[in-house]
C-alpha cells in the first residue's frame, strides 16, 4: 500500500511542480530560476510542516507520509528532503557536519550536472 500512495502523491508532485514552473516562468524573468526557487523553497517550507504534523505530533497516519512527504513533496522537489537532512543536523548540534554536508551537495550536484551536460554534448 505504501508503493502505490508513493505512485499517487508522486505523480500528484510532479504535475504540480509542472504547473508552478510553468506558470512562474510565463510571469517572471527568464534570466534567474525564480521558477525552481519558488519550488524548492515552498517544498520545503511544506516538508518542515507535514514533518511537525506526521512524524513529530502524530496528527495524521503514518502513512500519510508515504503518500505526502515522499511521493507528492519528493517529486515537487527532492531539495526538501536535503533542507530536512540538513536542519536535523544543525538542530542536533552538528553545524560542522551541517555545513559539510550543504556545501557537498551544492558542489557535487553542480559538478554532477555540468559533467553530465559535458559529456552529454560529446555524443
Amino acid at each position: 500500500m505504501h508503493w502505490l500512495a508513493v505512485a499517487i502523491g508522486g505523480a500528484l508532485g510532479s504535475m504540480a511542480r509542472y504547473a508552478l514552473s510553468t506558470w512562474i516562468f510565463q510571469v517572471s524573468s527568464h534570466k534567474f530560476p525564480y521558477a525552481t526557487l519558488t519550488v524548492n523553497a515552498l517544498g520545503s517550507f511544506a516538508m518542515g510542516v507535514l514533518f511537525v504534523i506526521i512524524v513529530e505530533k502524530a496528527a495524521l497516519p503514518s502513512e500519510m507520509r508515504s503518500l505526502l512527504m515522499i511521493g507528492f513533496i519528493g517529486a515537487f522537489t527532492t531539495f526538501s528532503a536535503f533542507s530536512l537532512d540538513a536542519l536535523g543536523l544543525w538542530q542536533n548540534g552538528h553545524l560542522f557536519m551541517a555545513l559539510v554536508y550543504t556545501l557537498a551537495t551544492v558542489i557535487l550536484c553542480l559538478v554532477a550536472i555540468s559533467s553530465a551536460i559535458w559529456l552529454t554534448r560529446l555524443f
